[in-house]
Protein backbone atom coordinates (compact mmCIF):
# COMPACT_ATOMS: atom_id res chain seq x y z
CA UNK A 1 0.00 0.00 0.00
CA UNK A 2 1.39 3.42 -0.93
CA UNK A 3 2.09 5.65 2.11
CA UNK A 4 -0.06 8.77 2.23
CA UNK A 5 -0.24 12.05 4.12
CA UNK A 6 -3.50 13.39 5.47
CA UNK A 7 -5.00 16.46 3.81
CA UNK A 8 -3.91 19.91 4.97
CA UNK A 9 -7.35 20.57 6.44
CA UNK A 10 -7.04 17.54 8.68
CA UNK A 11 -3.34 18.02 9.49
CA UNK A 12 -3.71 21.52 10.87
CA UNK A 13 -5.88 20.16 13.69
CA UNK A 14 -3.66 17.21 14.51
CA UNK A 15 -1.60 17.53 17.74
CA UNK A 16 2.03 18.34 17.00
CA UNK A 17 3.38 15.36 18.93
CA UNK A 18 1.30 12.98 16.79
CA UNK A 19 2.55 14.23 13.44
CA UNK A 20 4.59 11.72 11.43
CA UNK A 21 7.73 13.16 9.77
CA UNK A 22 6.04 13.40 6.38
CA UNK A 23 3.03 15.12 7.96
CA UNK A 24 5.30 17.50 9.88
CA UNK A 25 7.02 18.45 6.63
CA UNK A 26 3.68 19.17 4.99
CA UNK A 27 2.53 21.24 7.96
CA UNK A 28 5.72 23.31 8.01
CA UNK A 29 5.25 24.11 4.33
CA UNK A 30 1.64 25.17 4.93
CA UNK A 31 2.56 27.28 7.96
CA UNK A 32 5.45 29.01 6.16
CA UNK A 33 3.13 30.00 3.31
CA UNK A 34 0.24 31.07 5.54
CA UNK A 35 2.36 33.05 8.00
CA UNK A 36 4.20 34.81 5.15
CA UNK A 37 0.84 35.85 3.67
CA UNK A 38 -0.33 37.18 7.05
CA UNK A 39 2.96 39.05 7.51
CA UNK A 40 2.50 40.77 4.14
CA UNK A 41 -1.07 41.77 4.96
CA UNK A 42 -0.02 43.06 8.40
CA UNK A 43 3.31 44.78 7.70
CA UNK A 44 2.95 45.90 4.08
CA UNK A 45 -0.77 46.24 3.41
CA UNK A 46 -1.79 47.36 6.94
CA UNK A 47 -4.82 45.07 6.58
CA UNK A 48 -4.49 41.98 8.83
CA UNK A 49 -7.08 39.26 8.23
CA UNK A 50 -6.66 37.31 11.50
CA UNK A 51 -6.52 38.26 15.17
CA UNK A 52 -3.23 38.49 17.08
CA UNK A 53 -4.20 35.34 18.99
CA UNK A 54 -4.78 33.37 15.78
CA UNK A 55 -1.48 34.60 14.32
CA UNK A 56 0.42 33.73 17.50
CA UNK A 57 -1.15 30.26 17.42
CA UNK A 58 0.22 29.66 13.90
CA UNK A 59 3.74 30.75 14.87
CA UNK A 60 3.60 28.69 18.06
CA UNK A 61 2.59 25.56 16.12
CA UNK A 62 5.42 26.16 13.65
CA UNK A 63 7.95 26.50 16.50
CA UNK A 64 6.68 23.35 18.24
CA UNK A 65 6.95 21.28 15.06
CA UNK A 66 10.48 22.59 14.41
CA UNK A 67 11.49 21.71 17.98
CA UNK A 68 10.37 18.09 17.45
CA UNK A 69 11.71 17.85 13.88
CA UNK A 70 14.79 20.13 13.62
CA UNK A 71 15.92 18.31 10.49
CA UNK A 72 12.79 19.59 8.68
CA UNK A 73 13.32 23.31 9.36
CA UNK A 74 12.82 25.20 6.09
CA UNK A 75 14.98 27.96 4.65
CA UNK A 76 11.88 30.16 4.58
CA UNK A 77 10.90 29.25 8.14
CA UNK A 78 8.86 31.98 9.90
CA UNK A 79 11.11 31.51 12.95
CA UNK A 80 14.05 32.87 10.94
CA UNK A 81 12.30 36.02 9.74
CA UNK A 82 10.83 39.18 11.26
CA UNK A 83 7.97 41.13 9.69
CA UNK A 84 7.94 41.39 5.90
CA UNK A 85 10.14 42.82 3.16
CA UNK A 86 10.07 46.57 2.64
CA UNK A 87 7.40 47.69 0.19
CA UNK A 88 8.59 48.68 -3.27
CA UNK A 89 6.96 52.10 -3.11
CA UNK A 90 9.58 53.30 -0.61
CA UNK A 91 13.36 53.36 -0.90
CA UNK A 92 15.03 50.77 1.30
CA UNK A 93 17.14 51.32 4.41
CA UNK A 94 19.61 48.76 5.72
CA UNK A 95 19.48 48.83 9.52
CA UNK A 96 22.92 49.32 11.12
CA UNK A 97 21.69 47.00 13.88
CA UNK A 98 18.90 44.49 13.13
CA UNK A 99 15.44 45.15 14.54
CA UNK A 100 14.70 41.81 16.16
CA UNK A 101 11.47 40.09 17.10
CA UNK A 102 10.40 38.98 20.58
CA UNK A 103 9.83 35.54 22.05
CA UNK A 104 6.30 34.90 23.34
CA UNK A 105 5.23 33.79 26.81
CA UNK A 106 1.70 32.56 27.42
CA UNK A 107 1.75 31.14 30.98
CA UNK A 108 3.10 32.33 34.34
CA UNK A 109 5.59 29.46 34.18
CA UNK A 110 7.04 30.90 30.96
CA UNK A 111 8.01 34.05 32.87
CA UNK A 112 9.64 32.19 35.75
CA UNK A 113 11.43 29.93 33.24
CA UNK A 114 12.70 33.05 31.44
CA UNK A 115 14.33 34.32 34.64
CA UNK A 116 15.71 30.87 35.42
CA UNK A 117 17.27 30.61 31.95
CA UNK A 118 18.91 34.00 32.43
CA UNK A 119 20.39 32.86 35.73
CA UNK A 120 21.76 29.68 34.20
CA UNK A 121 23.18 31.45 31.15
CA UNK A 122 24.91 34.08 33.26
CA UNK A 123 26.01 31.67 35.98
CA UNK A 124 24.13 33.57 38.71
CA UNK A 125 22.99 32.17 42.02
CA UNK A 126 19.48 32.39 43.42
CA UNK A 127 20.66 35.25 45.65
CA UNK A 128 21.86 37.40 42.73
CA UNK A 129 19.37 39.99 41.57
CA UNK A 130 18.23 39.78 37.94
CA UNK A 131 16.50 43.10 37.39
CA UNK A 132 14.00 43.21 34.52
CA UNK A 133 12.46 46.26 32.89
CA UNK A 134 8.79 45.62 32.11
CA UNK A 135 6.72 47.71 29.73
CA UNK A 136 3.42 47.56 27.83
CA UNK A 137 3.87 46.26 24.27
CA UNK A 138 2.35 49.02 22.16
CA UNK A 139 0.32 47.79 19.20
CA UNK A 140 1.64 50.09 16.48
CA UNK A 141 4.34 50.33 13.84
CA UNK A 142 7.95 49.69 14.89
CA UNK A 143 10.23 52.58 13.94
CA UNK A 144 13.95 53.33 13.95
CA UNK A 145 15.02 56.99 14.16
CA UNK A 146 18.64 57.87 13.39
CA UNK A 147 20.21 61.03 14.82
CA UNK A 148 23.64 62.40 13.97
CA UNK A 149 25.08 65.19 16.16
CA UNK A 150 21.60 65.53 17.64
CA UNK A 151 19.71 66.01 14.35
CA UNK A 152 17.16 63.60 12.85
CA UNK A 153 18.56 62.26 9.57
CA UNK A 154 16.57 59.07 8.96
CA UNK A 155 13.32 57.38 9.88
CA UNK A 156 12.78 53.77 8.84
CA UNK A 157 10.21 51.04 9.42
CA UNK A 158 11.32 47.64 10.71
CA UNK A 159 10.57 45.81 7.46
CA UNK A 160 12.02 42.32 7.70
CA UNK A 161 14.30 43.31 10.57
CA UNK A 162 17.38 43.78 8.40
CA UNK A 163 15.95 46.18 5.83
CA UNK A 164 13.10 48.66 6.22
CA UNK A 165 11.37 51.50 4.40
CA UNK A 166 12.69 55.06 4.32
CA UNK A 167 9.81 57.15 5.73
CA UNK A 168 11.91 60.09 6.92
CA UNK A 169 9.69 62.79 5.39
CA UNK A 170 6.61 61.25 6.99
CA UNK A 171 8.08 60.69 10.44
CA UNK A 172 9.17 64.34 10.55
CA UNK A 173 5.48 65.28 10.69
CA UNK A 174 4.91 63.32 13.93
CA UNK A 175 4.87 65.83 16.80
CA UNK A 176 6.31 63.36 19.34
CA UNK A 177 9.44 62.86 17.20
CA UNK A 178 12.05 65.56 17.93
CA UNK A 179 13.93 67.00 14.95
CA UNK A 180 16.75 68.19 17.22
CA UNK A 181 17.67 66.49 20.49
CA UNK A 182 18.06 68.23 23.85
CA UNK A 183 20.87 67.87 26.41
CA UNK A 184 24.03 66.11 25.16
CA UNK A 185 23.13 63.04 23.10
CA UNK A 186 25.73 60.70 21.55
CA UNK A 187 27.04 61.77 18.13
CA UNK A 188 25.27 58.76 16.60
CA UNK A 189 22.04 57.56 18.18
CA UNK A 190 19.41 55.26 16.68
CA UNK A 191 16.26 55.30 18.76
CA UNK A 192 13.81 52.43 18.42
CA UNK A 193 10.17 52.83 19.30
CA UNK A 194 6.56 52.58 18.18
CA UNK A 195 4.34 54.86 16.13
CA UNK A 196 0.75 54.51 17.34
CA UNK A 197 -2.61 56.23 17.55
CA UNK A 198 -4.65 56.77 20.72
CA UNK A 199 -8.23 55.54 21.00
CA UNK A 200 -9.60 59.08 21.16
CA UNK A 201 -7.62 60.25 18.13
CA UNK A 202 -8.60 57.13 16.19
CA UNK A 203 -12.30 57.71 16.86
CA UNK A 204 -12.00 61.38 15.85
CA UNK A 205 -10.11 60.46 12.66
CA UNK A 206 -12.71 57.88 11.60
CA UNK A 207 -15.49 60.38 12.30
CA UNK A 208 -13.75 62.88 10.03
CA UNK A 209 -13.09 60.21 7.37
CA UNK A 210 -16.75 59.21 7.36
CA UNK A 211 -17.87 62.84 7.08
CA UNK A 212 -15.57 63.36 4.09
CA UNK A 213 -16.55 60.05 2.47
CA UNK A 214 -13.04 58.61 2.87
CA UNK A 215 -11.76 55.20 4.03
CA UNK A 216 -12.79 54.06 7.51
CA UNK A 217 -9.96 52.36 9.38
CA UNK A 218 -10.44 49.02 11.13
CA UNK A 219 -8.36 49.74 14.24
CA UNK A 220 -5.76 52.20 15.61
CA UNK A 221 -2.79 50.04 14.56
CA UNK A 222 -3.87 49.87 10.91
CA UNK A 223 -4.66 53.56 10.99
CA UNK A 224 -1.22 54.48 12.37
CA UNK A 225 0.67 52.21 9.98
CA UNK A 226 -1.33 53.31 6.96
CA UNK A 227 -0.93 56.96 7.89
CA UNK A 228 2.85 56.73 8.23
CA UNK A 229 3.33 54.77 5.02
CA UNK A 230 1.80 57.40 2.73
CA UNK A 231 3.74 58.54 -0.34
CA UNK A 232 2.42 62.06 0.30
CA UNK A 233 3.77 63.26 3.67
CA UNK A 234 1.12 66.01 3.80
CA UNK A 235 -1.45 63.24 4.39
CA UNK A 236 0.62 61.87 7.26
CA UNK A 237 0.85 65.37 8.74
CA UNK A 238 -2.96 65.46 9.04
CA UNK A 239 -3.08 62.22 11.04
CA UNK A 240 -2.79 62.31 14.87
CA UNK A 241 0.21 60.00 15.26
CA UNK A 242 2.18 59.52 18.47
CA UNK A 243 5.50 57.88 19.38
CA UNK A 244 6.97 56.01 22.34
CA UNK A 245 10.74 55.36 22.55
CA UNK A 246 11.76 52.07 24.16
CA UNK A 247 15.19 50.93 22.87
CA UNK A 248 18.15 51.81 20.67
CA UNK A 249 20.08 50.51 17.67
CA UNK A 250 23.47 51.83 16.61
CA UNK A 251 24.96 54.27 19.10
CA UNK A 252 28.43 55.85 19.30
CA UNK A 253 28.31 55.80 23.10
CA UNK A 254 25.64 54.37 25.40
CA UNK A 255 24.12 57.13 27.56
CA UNK A 256 23.72 54.81 30.54
CA UNK A 257 24.92 51.59 32.16
CA UNK A 258 21.50 49.90 32.30
CA UNK A 259 18.39 49.73 30.13
CA UNK A 260 16.54 51.78 32.77
CA UNK A 261 19.21 54.50 32.79
CA UNK A 262 19.12 54.76 29.00
CA UNK A 263 15.33 55.17 29.03
CA UNK A 264 15.78 58.07 31.45
CA UNK A 265 18.42 59.54 29.12
CA UNK A 266 16.02 59.26 26.17
CA UNK A 267 13.53 61.34 28.16
CA UNK A 268 16.16 64.03 28.67
CA UNK A 269 16.92 64.03 24.95
CA UNK A 270 13.25 64.84 24.27
CA UNK A 271 11.61 61.48 23.56
CA UNK A 272 8.32 60.37 25.12
CA UNK A 273 8.81 57.17 27.15
CA UNK A 274 5.84 55.17 28.41
CA UNK A 275 5.06 56.14 32.01
CA UNK A 276 3.88 52.61 32.84
CA UNK A 277 7.41 51.17 32.44
CA UNK A 278 8.70 49.60 35.66
CA UNK A 279 11.90 47.98 36.93
CA UNK A 280 11.15 44.58 38.48
CA UNK A 281 13.48 42.70 40.83
CA UNK A 282 12.09 39.18 40.41
CA UNK A 283 9.51 37.06 38.58
CA UNK A 284 6.82 37.80 41.21
CA UNK A 285 7.10 41.53 40.49
CA UNK A 286 7.10 40.81 36.74
CA UNK A 287 3.84 38.85 37.00
CA UNK A 288 2.33 41.49 39.28
CA UNK A 289 3.13 44.13 36.66
CA UNK A 290 1.47 42.03 33.95
CA UNK A 291 -1.69 41.62 36.03
CA UNK A 292 -1.74 45.34 36.83
CA UNK A 293 -1.46 46.27 33.16
CA UNK A 294 -4.22 43.81 32.27
CA UNK A 295 -6.54 45.54 34.76
CA UNK A 296 -5.55 48.96 33.38
CA UNK A 297 -5.72 47.89 29.75
CA UNK A 298 -9.12 49.38 28.94
CA UNK A 299 -8.11 52.73 30.45
CA UNK A 300 -4.63 53.14 28.94
CA UNK A 301 -5.99 55.10 26.01
CA UNK A 302 -4.10 53.07 23.38
CA UNK A 303 -3.91 49.46 22.23
CA UNK A 304 -1.36 46.99 23.58
CA UNK A 305 -0.82 43.32 22.81
CA UNK A 306 0.94 42.22 25.95
CA UNK A 307 3.94 43.12 28.09
CA UNK A 308 7.64 43.13 27.16
CA UNK A 309 10.36 42.04 29.62
CA UNK A 310 13.99 43.13 29.12
CA UNK A 311 17.09 42.38 31.19
CA UNK A 312 18.17 45.67 32.75
CA UNK A 313 21.94 45.29 33.14
CA UNK A 314 23.75 45.86 29.85
CA UNK A 315 27.03 44.27 30.92
CA UNK A 316 25.21 40.91 30.75
CA UNK A 317 24.73 41.33 26.99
Amino acid sequence: MTPSVRSGAALKDKPVERLAPAEAKTELARLAKEIAAHDKRYYQDDAPSVSDAEYDSLRRRNAEIEALHPDLIREDSPSAHVGAKAAEKFSKVRHARPMLSLDNAFEDEDVTDFVARIRRFLGLSEDDEVAIVAEPKIDGLAMSLRYETGALVMGATRGDGAEGENVTANVRTVKDVPHKLKASPPDILEVRGEIYMSHADFAALNKRQAKEGDKIFANPRNSAAGSLRQLDSSITAKRPLKFFAYAWGEVSELPGKTHWEILQALKKFGFPVNREIRRCKNSDEMLAFYNEIQHKRADLGYDIDGVVYKVDRLDYQ
